[in-house]
């Protein structure tokens, strides 16, 4: 053979053409959220909620199937549509959502993932149904607004017994009803919330909303709503919990969508909001016009009664962050594990195992927090020290876990390039989906503001956070520096308002740094103590000191 025949014939060898793929991670698809999850497998355990692996488990294997995936997507590209009259003229006022976010949330349902610590006895319910969430969450955010709504209304309801007879079965249950009838007739209800107004926002007591009564007052009773609401979600809702004015005061109410004559309530949508994320959700501005709604507790007393409510949507908010951030790292590990540059793996990059080490530490101590506060809220009806301490974790939760998570998830996606940048990636619409968790139930400036409001009114729930960060005490120089410095500054300063946020964040991660000393592998605690808490810690990811990368990764990294 000629020189130039060889040398033909080594270039046609070498040729890829166009249509070749290579080097490419494979779509993380078809494997079990909880099998590859080490830290929510353990949490599950230590918080008193292993009764329910099986069923994680079991959960966990159906929504990491790529049909499950797929429905998430499609949720997602095809937002909900707003009806506001049928072709004759007549007034409708409802919302047409996909099929695919009927089948995520009728799976939800069916998992109890909405109602299982009231209808389960067994102990540990709570962090049951936050390990249940933090899997069926990685599919869709939109989904997890009436699920969380479902679960928060329930001891809210309670507060008047006669209502909650009529409609705490039907929204503790676990067959989905999607049709848009009078509740009577229903399998199955959901119930969400309408509290803010345009020009009020988290300020509730400037609500101009009226109610008046249709005949005796009190309890329980009749009256005639008329208003308006800014932000209305899940506005297909069979009845929603809000707030209007009455004689005595700013008061809580049950609106359903029909009256008891089959008519429809004077509940009319305007119109739809056009949101950055948590789009498969719909979130109406709706005006009321003498709707029928039914006093929940005391006139004048309809902050504490919503409250109750709030406190259980500001525990899935936590949750909510927490389990968004999980499927971020896992994309990012993933992908890093399959893509090769420069003639290795990212994964064995020396700088990127940093940042991938970084993230997973991140997530862990994001799950470790949520399922130990989850066990308060389980223990706390029993335990005066464990209402206390979710009264202040809970706002401390919710800042610092809805805020990490969005900034880890952009450092997730920057892990996967430019493929993680395009919209058949799952990672931008993970991205805006975030933020919603830091605004819902009140922005970051709201719950710091809480918690100082929870130290004013209750010294005792300060003492019980810290007797989570002292728990492990000697074990960790950094943080029991930290844990002193902090019993020292809330202890000096009368007007802490102005470091409101610094607390907090130290609150944080104090707490989370305790729960891994105690809990994690001396790899994972001591690299977050060293990047957290440590006087020389940096701003961003990827920063770490000398560390186990390996080790932290692995943790967290699914194995496929």
């Amino acid at each position: 053979m000629s020189e130039d025949a060889s040398l033909a014939k080594a270039a046609k060898s070498s040729i890829r053409f166009p249509d070749e793929v290579f080097n490419q991670a494979p779509p993380l698809e078809n494997y079990n959220l909880l099998e590859h999850d080490t830290a929510l497998r353990e949490a599950l355990r230590r918080e008193g909620a292993g009764w329910i692996e099986e069923t994680a488990m079991e959960l966990g294997a159906r929504f990491g199937k790529a049909e499950t995936l797929r429905l998430g997507e499609l949720a997602n590209r095809h937002v909900p549509v707003l009806r506001t009259h049928d072709r004759f003229g007549r007034r409708i006022d409802e919302v047409e959502y996909h099929p695919a976010w009927h089948e995520l949330l009728g799976l939800a349902i069916g998992y109890g993932t909405h109602s299982l610590p009231w209808t389960s006895k067994r102990p540990g319910a709570h962090a049951a149904r936050v390990a249940l969430n933090l899997l069926r969450h990685q599919v869709d955010e939109g989904t997890s607004c009436p699920i969380s709504a479902c679960y928060a209304v329930v001891p809210a309801l309670r507060a008047q017994p006669e209502l909650a007879a009529q409609w705490e079965q039907r929204v503790v249950s676990t067959e989905y009803d999607a049709r848009f009838l009078p509740v009577q007739g229903k399998r199955g209800a959901i119930i969400c919330m309408a509290m803010t107004e345009r020009q009020g926002g988290s300020d509730v007591r400037a609500n101009t909303t009226q109610a008046r009564p249709l005949g005796r007052r009190g309890p329980g009773e009749a009256y005639a709503v008329t208003g308006h609401k800014w932000f209305c979600s899940v506005p297909m809702s069979d009845a929603f919990l809000m707030l209007a004015q009455v004689g005595n005061g700013l008061s809580c109410f049950l609106l359903p969508r029909w009256r008891p004559d089959g008519t429809r309530n004077g509940f009319h949508l305007l119109r739809l909001k056009d949101k950055l994320g948590n789009r498969s959700n719909a979130s109406g501005e709706v005006e009321f016009r003498d709707a029928l709604a039914h006093l929940v507790g005391e006139e004048g007393r309809g902050i504490g009664v919503i409250m109750e409510m709030v406190r259980h949507t500001r525990l899935d908010c936590a949750w909510a962050a927490a389990g968004s951030l999980r499927r971020a790292v896992a994309e990012a590990s993933h992908h890093a594990a399959h893509r090769c540059v420069f003639g290795r793996r990212l994964a064995e990059q020396p700088l990127m195992q940093n940042v991938l080490a970084d993230l997973c530490l991140e997530s862990e101590a994001a799950t470790a927090l949520v399922m130990r506060l989850a066990r308060g809220f389980d223990e706390s009806s029993g335990d005066e020290g464990q209402r206390k301490f979710t009264r202040i974790a809970t706002p401390i939760a919710k800042y610092w876990l809805t805020k990490r998570a969005l900034a880890a998830a952009a450092e997730a996606m920057e892990c996967l390039g430019g493929n993680g940048y395009v919209e058949e990636s799952p990672m931008p619409r993970l991205y805006r989906d975030l933020p919603v968790n830091v605004i819902w139930e009140g922005p970051g400036n709201v719950q710091c503001l809480d918690v100082l409001r929870a130290i004013r009114q209750d010294p005792a729930t300060l003492e019980t956070a810290l007797q989570e960060i002292r728990a492990p005490r000697g074990a960790d120089r950094r943080l029991d520096e930290l844990a002193g410095r902090l019993e020292r500054e809330l202890a000096g300063v009368n007007d802490l308002e102005p470091a409101a946020r610094r607390i907090v964040e130290d609150l944080a991660l104090a707490l989370q740094a305790a729960l891994l000393v105690m809990h994690a592998p001396p790899e994972v605690a001591d690299a977050f103590c060293s990047a957290r808490l440590d006087r020389d810690r940096r701003l961003q990811f990827g920063t770490l000191p000398a560390a186990d990368f390996d080790a932290i990764i692995e943790r967290s990294r699914p194995k496929l």
